[in-house]
């Protein structure tokens, strides 16, 4: 058995997200799974750096996957991309070592979410800026952020069941907020992420852009460890995996 490592970027808007499930073959790694599977005569599991929620995009996914085969890393690469759909794309491809593990080995990811806040979204852009009527306030998002970097509980800001129990506590090492012409930029890298863990927290400083909460509210809302503390859960289609650091 080979261990690959695969780069993937993928628009996320049609599928039900990175992770196979049981109940649908619609996922980025089903259909990947699917495709080497058929390659190689027997059944292929992908290990993926990390599980994006339906409609979200990866930039630069990373994944391994142990397979029996003679095709070089460029000829599994160019198969993939033959068969693959248009939104799904392997950017390369590289033996990589035995116990390589692309969720194990990764010590941490950067997540962009893209905002319109006010204005008019860029047409070519709308399929991944979330669109928001309300102008923003970026001094007081980037005060509340500050609370927000280091290493914290943050069970209050994901949708994690009452009845994990794992820990939750996670370590954020920057979060930056940047406006850009037309959109606002909040760039989060971190050791790792609960589920929908990144757009509650972009959610919770939305709203502290909008007023209605104090950039200062933070400690008492991550010390809650209650999720109706935060705020919303922003919609998928502006959050991105940028990249996995390793």
């Amino acid at each position: 058995m080979t261990n690959f490592r695969l780069t993937i970027e993928y628009d996320g808007r049609r599928y039900s997200g990175w992770q196979r499930q049981g109940n649908t073959d619609n996922t980025i790694q089903g259909k990947i799974e699917q495709i080497l599977s058929r390659m190689t005569g027997h059944a292929v599991e992908i290990n993926g750096a990390g599980r994006t929620d339906a409609g979200v995009h990866a930039r630069a996914q990373v994944a391994n996957v142990k397979i029996r085969t003679d095709k070089t890393a460029q000829e599994i690469q160019e198969l993939l991309n033959h068969y693959l759909p248009q939104d799904i794309a392997v950017t390369a491809c590289e033996q990589a070592p035995e116990r390589f593990h692309a969720r194990l080995n990764a010590k941490g990811k950067h997540y962009r979410y893209r905002l319109c806040d006010g204005g008019v979204p860029d047409v070519f852009a709308r399929n991944y800026v979330c669109a928001w009527e309300q102008h923003l306030d970026v001094d007081a998002m980037q005060r509340a952020a500050a609370h927000l970097v280091g290493t914290h509980d943050f069970r209050a800001m994901s949708s994690v069941n009452k009845r994990f129990k794992k820990s939750t506590v996670r370590t954020i090492t920057q979060i930056t907020i940047t406006r850009k012409p037309r959109e606002i930029c909040f760039d989060v890298i971190g050791t790792g992420f609960l589920y929908n863990m990144v757009r509650i927290l972009i959610g919770t400083l939305v709203e502290v852009g909008e007023g209605k909460r104090a950039p200062d509210s933070m400690p008492a809302i991550l010390d809650s460890l209650d999720r109706q503390q935060a705020g919303m859960t922003m919609p998928p289609q502006g959050l991105t995996l940028e990249t996995v650091l390793y």
